[in-house]
């Protein structure tokens, strides 16, 4: 039976941080959903979900990250319905801090307590640690060149996005 591993994330937008943690899911998974999950906490987004969707597929193509990466979106209910649904036993969170690991570890717990689903923290690689999406949108939508954090087609959405 192939071990299937799921990433979610708001992913608005996607990073290379990000792609390096989906990139470690598919060495250690047979299968890994990349799923854009809704985050209340995290609004206004800057990308409607069907946009990151469309970036990370084709960030995907353009950091060639191997086929058995799929990617979603989950808009609604829990995201063990998600994981029940198509079977996947591990949720793989990347953490760049001790801050992620206290904000994750509650949601790993009640994760497992519902659905006996597994969550699995990965570091990043240590050069990109510090980046995250919020940070991506802050620089960008302040002039500063995000190209050393982001995938061509993102830096190039968010271009378009703010009207450069």
């Amino acid at each position: 039976m192939a071990q299937i591993a799921v990433v979610p994330g708001s992913f608005d937008p996607v990073t290379l941080g990000h792609l390096d943690v989906i990139g470690r899911a598919a060495r250690l998974f047979d299968e890994v959903h990349v799923l854009v999950v809704h985050n209340p906490d995290k609004q206004p987004a800057m990308f409607a979900a069907a946009d990151r969707v469309r970036l990370i597929e084709q960030s995907l193509v353009e950091t060639g990250l191997p086929d058995t990466v799929r990617v979603g979106e989950w808009t609604s209910g829990l995201l063990v319905d998600y994981c029940r649904q198509v079977g996947a036993g591990v949720l793989v969170k990347g953490v760049r801090s001790g801050e992620d690991v206290a904000y994750e570890t509650p949601m790993a717990i009640m994760n497992r307590h519902l659905a006996d689903v597994e969550t699995v923290f990965l570091l990043p690689e240590a050069s990109r640690a510090h980046v995250s999406s919020s940070l991506i949108r802050q620089v960008a939508t302040l002039g500063g060149d995000v190209m050393p954090y982001v995938p061509g087609v993102v830096a190039d959405a968010l271009a378009e996005h703010l009207g450069r």
